[in-house]
């Protein structure tokens, strides 16, 4: 079970498995003797210092942060991103020395495959038991021993219902990418600032599997994709990752590329599902998970894993989503977060929809490329 920081003894097997059936998925993980993880002593709730917690920008209740607080001692030195990259060079060059990060999905794979994550201690987070089977050894992670998962969405569009119109009712990715199509949208676009997800964007629209696409390495399906990328930037008012959601209601552009919860929560807090609308384009989009990890160098491991432990509480991980207007992979949360949220199709994709989604593998060696192919685009 992924090492359980230590090859679990039977009597913390049986502890464990009374907290979560689905860990025994996991336990292939435990094996090949002992560890020196700097998180083996931690006890649950137990903390050692002060934490520096690294995290994308608006991803978190300030009053989270704060009960946290109030509850163990700690202070918290928050800090933010806007992409996985940003926070990746951060980690890589030890500008700053962080005790908790939260890489999406491919992004952890990378960071695992570069030793710059350490394995969790899953004896002192016992609320790892309210995670979803669903969310359990991923691909990123598959013996699951360095992450936590912390909110999971989507990748479309957004868009005004005008815009909608006058493409002809149907979300498609033809509204960025094809130049006829743009044309009809009065107003400006904009794309994530994010090379996986502006390059899996651009493969959907030209009819490749993303999955297939990386797992094979097909290096000219990257560039046919960086080549769309290019031709494109002409049209668009910017690449953005932070205010994509209040652009599109305030009117700064028509059509916006963004993850989910990024719209969900500028359209309910301007009230504006009467007139804009986040949809999955039918081409398919992106289904992501976001983790918490802990850098390899971290200070203060056992206050890491006492705030990972924190939010994966049933109430404080539907806090968080009842902030972020993300879903949550806390099943235990379920009850504690807003009907508007549980019934929203844009948070929480039908089967149909969910369909239609394909989460960004691993880069591996394609890495560098994906990331030249936005940068060359932007320039």
């Amino acid at each position: 079970m992924n090492s359980l920081a230590k090859c679990a003894s039977p009597t913390r097997w049986a502890r464990w498995l009374a907290l979560a059936a689905a860990a025994a998925l996991l336990v292939s993980a435990c094996g090949g003797g002992g560890s020196d993880n700097a998180a083996d002593d931690c006890e649950p709730g137990e903390t050692d210092g002060d934490l520096a917690f690294y995290n994308w920008a608006d991803y978190i209740d300030e009053e989270l942060l704060l009960a946290f607080e109030e509850e163990t001692g700690v202070s918290i030195d928050y800090t933010v991103y806007e992409s996985n990259e940003q926070m990746l060079s951060q980690v890589e060059s030890e500008a700053a020395i962080y005790d908790l990060v939260v890489p999406s999905d491919y992004m952890a794979a990378l960071m695992i495959e570069e030793d710059l994550l350490q394995p969790l201690n899953y004896d002192a987070l016992p609320n790892f038991a309210n995670i979803d089977d669903a969310f359990l050894s991923p691909l990123f992670d598959p013996e699951h021993r360095y992450h936590a998962a912390y909110q999971w969405g989507t990748t479309g569009i957004g868009m005004s219902y005008d815009a909608l119109d006058a493409i002809g009712g149907e979300s498609s990715w033809a509204v960025i990418f094809d130049p006829e199509i743009a044309a009809q949208v009065s107003g400006g676009i904009s794309m994530l600032d994010d090379a996986p997800e502006a390059v899996a964007a651009a493969l959907k629209y030209l009819g490749y599997s993303i999955s297939e696409t990386i797992e094979s390495g097909d290096e000219d399906a990257i560039r046919e994709a960086g080549a769309l990328l290019k031709a494109t930037n002409d049209r668009l008012v910017k690449y953005d990752s932070v205010t994509y959601g209040d652009d599109l209601v305030n009117g700064e552009v028509d059509v916006a590329h963004g993850w989910s919860g990024g719209f969900a929560s500028a359209l309910f807090e301007t009230d504006s599902y009467e007139t804009h609308v986040y949809t999955i384009p039918v081409e398919g989009g992106v289904r992501w998970v976001d983790t918490m990890a802990i850098p390899h160098n971290a200070d203060n491991v056992c206050s890491a894993h006492a705030m990972i432990n924190f939010l994966l509480d049933a109430e404080n991980g539907a806090a968080l989503t009842n902030y972020t207007y993300y879903a949550s992979p806390n099943k235990a949360s379920t009850p504690f977060i807003l009907d508007e949220i549980l019934e929203d199709p844009g948070i929480y994709p039908p089967p149909e929809m969910a369909a239609l989604l394909e989460l960004i593998p691993p880069l591996g060696d394609l890495s560098l490329l994906v990331q030249d192919m936005l940068t060359e685009a932007k320039s």
